[in-house]
């Protein structure tokens, strides 16, 4: 799951998700899960194990099991409430400027628009939400000739792209 936040609050939550699921999760598991090294994995298992988030005990010479505590528990919860605090932050901001950038759009005289830089991103069809609720047609951009305004997208900053023809106009 794509998270925002610090990343070292981020990794702690996958990990802390994924051993809850599966306590025995071989390290090399947990790291390919998450998209880290197994050594950023082994490190963040031994400051939850000081703090008091997991407990470690091992079951075979190179097998281990990994249990939260009810302070591991706790520390879940709370990372799972600031990770969706922060993607309704987000979420509103991001609908904030696209209905900004659409209502620009509105005002030069267009109708319809294409996506553009990261169009597949959940960034992107919150675009797409917010142009089906203004009324604005999202075209695909290989089957446009026309000069359309673009929302571009690149990772969480939105940017809007406006045909030459209509910066003239304004």
């Amino acid at each position: 799951m794509a998270k925002q936040g610090a990343p070292e609050e981020i990794r702690q939550l996958e990990i802390l998700e994924a051993l809850e699921s599966n306590p025995e999760a071989r390290q090399v598991d947990l790291a390919s899960g998450i998209g880290v090294a197994v050594g950023t994995v082994n490190w963040v298992l031994k400051r939850m194990a000081a703090k008091g988030f997991v407990k470690i005990n091992r079951i075979g010479q190179w097998h281990w099991r990994y249990l939260l505590t009810p302070r591991g528990l706790s520390e879940k919860a709370r990372l799972t409430r600031l990770y969706l605090q922060d993607s309704m932050q987000l979420y509103r901001q991001t609908r904030e400027h696209a209905r900004s950038f659409l209502c620009t759009v509105r005002k030069q005289g267009f109708n319809e628009i294409h996506m553009a830089g990261d169009s597949d991103s959940d960034l992107a069809d919150i675009c797409r939400l917010t142009c089906l609720e203004m009324g604005i047609q999202v075209a695909e951009k290989k089957n446009s000739s026309r000069q359309l305004p673009a929302i571009v997208i690149h990772g969480r900053e939105l940017a809007l792209s406006l045909p030459d023809e209509s910066r003239k106009r304004s």
